[in-house]
């Protein structure tokens, strides 16, 4: 350990004067052969979205980074200071800096799928979004068909992740799409206390409630759910389809639009049923739905690209690690 080189990781593309002007400030700077350099072009890596691709030609050494522009000076301060930081752990035997160099030089298969998984991370995200959004229509499909222990299956799963009232829920194959309370005002012939023929709301018989032939049989979700996760689902489908280049909204935007409108909308709700001085308010389908695809959206215009960025930095590691442990076998 104590006789093997630095590693000197330079990002850059391939043909660029400047880069190209670094490489001699190294080998001017590197006489004793204390340093190693290895070179990654993120521009070839089709796959490769690091964030620095708009700051090359860039340098890692050590802990030290290195952005444009770079100037000899700094690369001398920087080489000569992760030496003597290189060489003050390796003298005081400090196991964990030299455990985390050692997996640094190696490019396991754990890293191997890692890759695999920040390349691809969209594709498994969109694709678990969209089983959660269809499994539970396929709910009222397979009572409509009378496959109804599948359905009721579906409705047993989905239980603990949504309240699944009936009166706040779409139904499939009946005289409406929806069967409100009274107290949402709104002009459907067959309201929820119509069905139940009685006034006072049981939450039990509520969740219970699946349906029949007559009223159509209820989605295993809730319409807001269905308009969070749907929502969700679309911005990470368009994300991908720009390249996973779309910036990150302010938090702020994210606090006000998104956040605020649901928790208004359902939080009213809470309280009408939980203070009996509160006004008495019952939500309709279309403020579900506009506030579940405001949350949403949001949620994923705001989520999306911090994850991506986790990704690249991620990536960022284990490309560099590929490349020192390739240069390692090329001796």
């Amino acid at each position: 350990m104590e006789n093997e080189p630095i590693i000197v990781t330079l990002y850059s593309k391939k043909g660029d004067p400047e880069s190209e002007e670094i490489r001699k400030w190294i080998d001017e700077l590197n006489q004793t052969d204390e340093f190693k350099l290895v070179n990654i072009y993120p521009d070839e890596e089709k796959d490769y979205h690091g964030k620095f691709e708009d700051q090359m030609p860039y340098i890692q050494v050590g802990p030290y980074q290195l952005r444009p522009p770079i100037s000899k000076a700094n690369l001398e301060i920087a080489l000569k200071a992760s030496l003597n930081r290189h060489k003050q752990l390796v003298e005081s035997r400090n196991d964990q800096y030299l455990q985390r160099v050692d997996r640094g030089r190696n490019y396991s298969q754990t890293d191997k799928n890692t890759m695999w998984i920040t390349r691809h991370y969209m594709f498994l995200i969109n694709s678990l979004l969209f089983l959660y959004i269809a499994i539970p229509f396929l709910a009222p499909v397979f009572m409509k068909i009378g496959w109804e222990n599948a359905g009721r299956a579906i409705y047993t799963v989905y239980k603990p992740l949504c309240h699944q009232f009936a009166f706040r829920s779409w139904f499939l194959f009946g005289e409406q799409v929806v069967y409100p309370l009274e107290l949402a005002h709104l002009h459907y012939p067959i309201t929820y206390e119509d069905i139940t023929n009685h006034v006072e709301v049981n939450p039990l018989e509520a969740r219970n409630l699946v349906g029949d032939g007559s009223l159509g049989y209820k989605v295993a979700l809730c319409e807001r759910d269905i308009a969070i996760w749907g929502s969700l689902l679309i911005t990470g489908l368009v994300f991908s389809a720009t390249g996973r280049k779309l910036k990150r909204i302010p938090i702020l935007l994210w606090l006000f639009l998104g956040v605020l409108p649901i928790l208004f909308d359902g939080g009213s709700q809470i309280m009408s049923t939980l203070l009996p001085f509160f006004p008495a308010r019952e939500s309709t389908p279309l403020l579900r739905t506009i506030s579940g695809v405001l949350f949403g959206t949001l949620t994923g215009m705001y989520m999306f690209p911090l994850i991506e960025e986790s990704m690249n930095d991620t990536q960022q590691i284990l490309a560099r690690k590929k490349a020192v442990a390739e240069s390692k076998q090329a001796g």
